[in-house]
């Protein structure tokens, strides 16, 4: 193979992969009743060591919170009395936060180039939300608008990994698609959020459980980006299967999905 050649490979291989990821992000917009409807929230203790780690109460906060979807972070930011603005880049899940939060302000945006004034904030949020940024342009943006003393907190619910139902799980729709299919990494790191190292955050780990109908656990399954790009034929069709052993491991029809919430906050000098 000559160096060209190789060249070529690589640069088709990039394009492939910039192109699956758009697909991806674009996805929600189709499900986003679905998303609202069957997502799990996340736990009051997740909020508390935020303010913990940030030294500073949400109450009477000036917080943005990018990538909004549907409002499930928002809504809880909101309810400590944080004064919220919400950036959401797609137009289905926008359209569904205003249903869901009418009296909280969304605009249209992306954490790689943010519609926020310069240091006008206390807290920029990224609810499951920082690994559809290019941390190249989304670090410089954050430090931007983040007032001095501000915090960048990221999170993600992750599945438990010591619990053995969602271990197998995950295998199966590994060996489904054949592929471990992307998603939240709970081993996330500071430099692979930020491979420039001009962030230096706090990790913190919350872990909780929700107890809901097996419809709900595979309609929240089913809403993920991974899936939603299949198609609903394949979708449906592991879903099927799936439902057949969570029958079997929870025959009262009730799952109890236990995840760890991985959050890293950064303090802007």
């Amino acid at each position: 193979m000559t160096v060209s050649s190789h060249a070529a490979r690589v640069d088709a291989a990039r394009v492939d992969a910039a192109r699956v990821h758009a697909a991806r992000a674009h996805s929600f917009n189709s499900a986003a009743a679905q998303y609202a409807a069957n997502r799990p929230s996340y736990p009051s203790a997740l909020l508390d060591a935020i303010e913990e780690l940030a030294g500073r109460p949400l109450a009477g906060a000036r917080v943005g919170d990018v990538g909004a979807g549907t409002g499930i972070s928002t809504a809880l930011l909101h309810a400590r009395g944080a004064d919220v603005v919400a950036v959401e880049p797609g137009e289905g899940m926008a359209a569904q936060f205003r249903r869901a939060l009418p009296e909280v302000p969304v605009v249209r945006g992306d954490g790689n180039r943010l519609p926020l004034a310069d240091a006008s904030l206390d807290f920029l949020t990224y609810a499951q939300s920082w690994h559809w940024t290019d941390p190249a342009r989304a670090v410089p943006e954050a430090l931007r608008v983040l007032r001095p003393g501000g915090a960048l907190a990221l999170w993600w619910n992750t599945d438990a990994p010591d619990v053995p139902w969602l271990a197998e799980q995950s295998r199966r729709v590994a060996r489904y698609f054949g592929q471990d299919l992307p998603g939240p990494d709970r081993n996330v790191s500071a430099r692979a959020v930020d491979p420039s190292g001009r962030l230096d955050p706090v990790r913190r780990e919350v872990r909780w459980s929700r107890r809901v109908p097996i419809d709900t656990h595979l309609a929240n399954i089913g809403s993920h980006s991974a899936f939603l790009v299949q198609g609903e034929e394949a979708t449906a069709a592991f879903l099927a299967e799936e439902r057949e052993h969570l029958t079997r491991v929870f025959p009262d029809g009730l799952v109890e999905e236990v995840y760890d919430v991985v959050l890293l906050l950064t303090t802007r000098p």
